[in-house]
């Protein structure tokens, strides 16, 4: 069976490069789907407080049956949890509905800043791990801004920051800020959400060279930018195909040019993390 390449954190641990994604899986879904996954070869799962499915891929690990270091486990702590204390009653309803005793990474969701909960939140996701119950930490949607203030603050980097990345927002400030600081670079909604890469004549026209999809071509950019990359799909045969996608390798050409295809801020699909507080997305 084909196995994703790992990526490495800078804490020593690493992490699957393919990943299967939850966001808006329903928890008896998720029950189904993350076995169908982890069954197509994946081993790292992705789901978080806010999606309300944790318990549904709890069930799923446990009737896969793997060894528990053999699949990688990331999930959220949610914008209305943030805070030490709702940190930790948040973190132990993760590990139980997970069915877990100790998660691979647990990152903070969004940085809200209006909540101005972040650094605080970061120090207890520190905390956590300092007990080993968290192996390794993260963020998901901060700025460079945000991620200057937890490092001047607490001294401590995320090994990962999950953000929106797609060919048309593929955020080249925020991925350098990452290589300079050793932070790794997480995709979610690695294949938009309007369609519009899905149908690009580049994308097209690539993906009928190798064979493959579109979608398995955005894969396959991603995982030659170095990114970690969590496509999501409830489709069983969209599952197998997605993670096909590590057989597709594109040329340094065809990489230049699906990443031609940015529009800056115009092409973000997703909700800007400076407007989010209490709303929670992916």
């Amino acid at each position: 069976m084909t196995t994703s390449p790992r990526i490495s954190f800078h804490d020593g641990r690493s992490i699957p490069q393919l990943g299967y994604g939850v966001w808006q899986v329903a928890n008896e879904v998720a029950a189904d789907v993350v076995v169908k996954a982890l069954e197509a070869g994946y081993r790292h799962v992705d789901t978080a407080r806010g999606y309300n499915n944790e318990a549904g891929v709890g069930q799923a690990l446990e009737t896969a049956g793997l060894d528990r270091d053999d699949v990688f486990v990331t999930s959220k702590v949610p914008n209305q949890d943030q805070g030490r204390d709702a940190t930790l009653r948040s973190f132990d309803g993760t590990l139980a509905d997970l069915g877990l005793e100790e998660l691979d990474l647990y990152l903070i969701h969004r940085p809200a800043p209006s909540q101005g909960l972040a650094v605080e939140t970061w120090k207890t996701l520190a905390e956590l791990q300092e007990q080993g119950r968290i192996r390794s930490i993260g963020v998901s949607n901060f700025r460079i801004e945000d991620l200057e203030k937890i490092e001047a603050e607490t001294g401590v980097l995320p090994v990962l920051n999950q953000i929106e990345l797609h060919p048309y927002f593929h955020q080249p400030e925020l991925r350098e800020f990452h290589a300079s600081k050793g932070i790794v670079t997480e995709s979610w909604s690695p294949l938009g959400q309007g369609g519009g890469e899905l149908t690009d004549p580049v994308v097209t026209a690539i993906a009928e060279a190798h064979g493959a999809d579109a979608g398995q071509v955005l894969i396959a950019w991603n995982l030659a930018l170095g990114n970690v990359v969590i496509p999501k799909s409830e489709t069983p045969q969209r599952i197998v195909s997605n993670f096909a996608s590590l057989e597709v390798q594109l040329t340094e050409d065809e990489v230049a040019q699906i990443t031609a295809l940015h529009k800056g801020d115009a092409g973000r699909q997703g909700g800007n993390p400076n407007d989010f507080a209490g709303r929670q997305g992916a």
